[in-house]
């Protein structure tokens, strides 16, 4: 007999299955050689979070460097394959927000709306997290497909921070993963996170600000539905409702041009649609009713008692840029 009553030792790999290092043994690493995948990350996050080291960590530091199409910024992509799935790794430029103020911001936004990620990896530091928390929150607006990477751990301890990883995974409703990715700590835990979302393994509720004025749920929900009849398909029209209340130009552009049922198809990246001439949507008088309503719903906000001068942000979406300025300047960090 070889169970626990007979006094004999388990079976070789019954105790080890479950071990994090024993994963590793599924773990191939790709570089930049894959052409086909069965799951595409994103990789995003704050600058200096120790996403590169994570990125070259799972790509075994052959990834594919090169541009955005239409950008100078810098677009590296590799691969990997682990449990019987092959991963395509994007690694999204480093940024604060996604409110699009810079082409790296423009970048990570288009590719999580439009590249429709089967995960997307956010790298925080655990020494800053208040301010990398709010690209999370952003990211949770757009998909609850997320593995919160809480990098930079060992910082964490030296500098006498004690951060309960296991209450912050309750509260967003997305795995949350300890790592001190230099030294190659949670690695294992990590890719078995990143299979688990991807394969559906691992449910994600993903948390969003709930509290919200009934003017500002009434405008967001009539703007889904116009949107959702000019543009029949379209990812996150939520998300989009929100930043066309909000006065984001670059989405206004996007909806006057019919950009979005394009973006889709070109993995997105609202350049290369751009690059391509304008593709109208099936139904452009519907575009042109969704942009036109857009003012006279952000009016009926803006009369609203105690509305802010940016109607679009409203109780239910605390403005992004607002919040990350809120804090010191990024220019002054390491």
């Amino acid at each position: 007999m070889s169970d626990a009553r007979s006094g004999a030792a388990p079976a070789a790999g019954s105790a080890c299955a479950s071990c994090p290092s024993f994963r590793l043994r599924d773990l191939e690493r790709l570089g930049e050689g894959i052409d086909r995948w069965d799951h595409l990350v994103a990789l995003a996050g704050n600058p200096n979070t120790g996403k590169s080291t994570v990125f070259n960590m799972l790509t075994g530091l052959r990834q594919h460097t090169g541009n955005w199409p239409g950008k100078t910024v810098t677009r590296a992509e590799g691969g990997f394959a682990f449990a019987g799935r092959r991963f395509k790794l994007v690694d999204l430029p480093g940024t604060y927000s996604l409110l699009a103020a810079s082409p790296d911001e423009e970048v990570a936004r288009n590719f999580l709306l439009f590249g429709n990620p089967d995960v997307a990896i956010a790298v925080v530091d655990a020494t800053r997290l208040e301010r990398n928390l709010h690209l999370v929150l952003q990211i949770l607006e757009i998909t609850p497909r997320v593995v919160v990477c809480l990098n930079l751990m060992d910082q964490a301890r030296r500098n006498g921070l004690a951060v309960d990883d296991r209450r912050l995974a309750r509260d967003l409703g997305v795995p949350v993963v300890p790592m001190a990715a230099r030294y190659r700590e949670g690695f294992e835990t990590l890719l078995q996170a990143v299979h688990d979302v991807a394969t559906g393994n691992a449910h994600c509720r993903g948390f969003r600000v709930q509290q919200q004025s009934p003017e500002l749920k009434r405008a967001v929900e009539e703007l889904v539905v116009q949107l959702e009849a000019a543009f029949p398909g379209l990812p996150n029209a939520r998300w989009v409702a929100l930043r066309l209340l909000d006065g984001d130009d670059r989405i206004i552009e996007a909806v006057r041009r019919g950009e979005f049922r394009a973006a889709a198809r070109a993995g997105g990246d609202l350049a290369l649609v751009q690059n391509r001439g304008p593709a109208f949507p099936q139904d452009p008088s519907r575009a042109r009713d969704a942009e036109a309503g857009v003012p006279q719903l952000r009016n009926d906000l803006a009369q609203q008692p105690g509305s802010p001068s940016r109607p679009g942000c409203g109780s239910d979406e605390p403005r992004s840029g607002d919040r990350v300025r809120s804090h010191p300047d990024p220019e002054g960090d390491r």
